[in-house]
């Protein structure tokens, strides 16, 4: 009887353990993902926020900062996807609203662009000032 309830309180020791530990590299992977993007070393931080999404796949902030990444590498195919998946977990991020209505002017998609801007307006909160840029960067590429 001794022995089974022993085993029984090993086993949740280890769990304890095991998920305290587990909270701690999901934190610690995106808390180094950002210090190494600050720092402008992309490749190691890309290599941080990836770890981070396997531990936790519905972190949009990880995907931002990935987005971020393929940005300042010009990779804007990658650059969609993360920003795609961002507003899939998140339909109310305006940094990443306003990151795809940058790519859709960029692409001359003025249908698109219209879109993520109304979409952006409705949303905003902390961003509504680049509202403002958004339609003159859409206006002027109509030029």
């Amino acid at each position: 009887m001794k022995n089974k309830i022993f085993k029984t309180i090993l086993i949740k020791m280890f769990l304890l353990i095991f998920f305290c530990t587990n909270l701690y590299a999901q934190n610690n992977f995106f808390n180094e993902g950002k210090k190494l993007f600050d720092k402008n070393e992309y490749d190691e931080a890309k290599l941080s926020f990836e770890k981070d999404i396997v531990y936790n796949p519905k972190n949009e902030n990880s995907y931002l900062f990935l987005a971020k990444i393929f940005n300042k590498q010009k990779d804007s195919l990658q650059e969609e996807r993360n920003l795609n998946t961002v507003v899939l977990l998140n339909p109310k991020n305006e940094e990443a609203i306003y990151h795809l209505a940058l790519l859709s002017i960029k692409r001359s998609n003025y249908k698109k662009t219209s879109s993520l801007i109304t979409k952006f307006k409705s949303i905003c909160i902390k961003l509504c000032d680049l509202e403002k840029e958004l339609s003159l960067k859409l206006k002027n590429s109509l030029k």
